[in-house]
């Protein structure tokens, strides 16, 4: 796009960067991250529908949240909830030992299914929180001058 006949927008732009704004390519990094991760979590709803099927203990996918962790929690706008992302991640190993144990006659113990599909609910909000989080518009340089002025710091990139 060629912006040389507009003589404000250049400035508006280098205004909204001095106040946090993420880079254009920064948006471009938070999607892919977040693409990756969302289809990793896809995966492992799937897995864990098919142990409700079978009873057949899955091993879960981590990689992606491993791999983009960081970049995630830098990029991500401040409404989105990294901690239950986090957490989803850090109890998988809780979860997939539940699928694991067995009670009487190879019976799934009622408090072992609450826990799987306790985690898989908070998967599902987790997904719903990253998929806002990709969806949510660039802040405009005026909501970023009244956050900081308010005492925000909104540089949720790092700068």
């Amino acid at each position: 796009m060629r912006t040389a006949r507009y003589g404000s927008i250049g400035p508006v732009g280098m205004f909204a960067r001095l106040l946090g704004a993420p880079a254009p390519e920064d948006r471009a990094r938070l999607e892919v991250v977040a693409a990756a991760i969302d289809r990793e979590l896809a995966a492992n709803i799937e897995l864990a529908s098919l142990w409700d099927q079978t009873h057949q203990a899955v091993v879960f996918e981590n990689a992606e949240f491993s791999r983009h962790a960081a970049v995630l929690r830098r990029l991500a706008s401040g409404g989105f909830d990294f901690e239950l992302l986090a957490e989803v991640y850090s109890r998988m190993p809780s979860v997939e030992s539940a699928m694991e144990r067995r009670g009487p006659v190879n019976s799934i113990k009622p408090e072992d299914k609450t826990i799987v599909e306790t985690w898989e609910g908070d998967v599902r909000e987790a997904q719903r929180w990253l998929r806002a989080a990709v969806g949510a518009p660039a802040p405009s340089a005026w909501t970023l001058l009244l956050s900081r002025l308010r005492g925000g710091r909104n540089r949720p990139n790092g700068r």
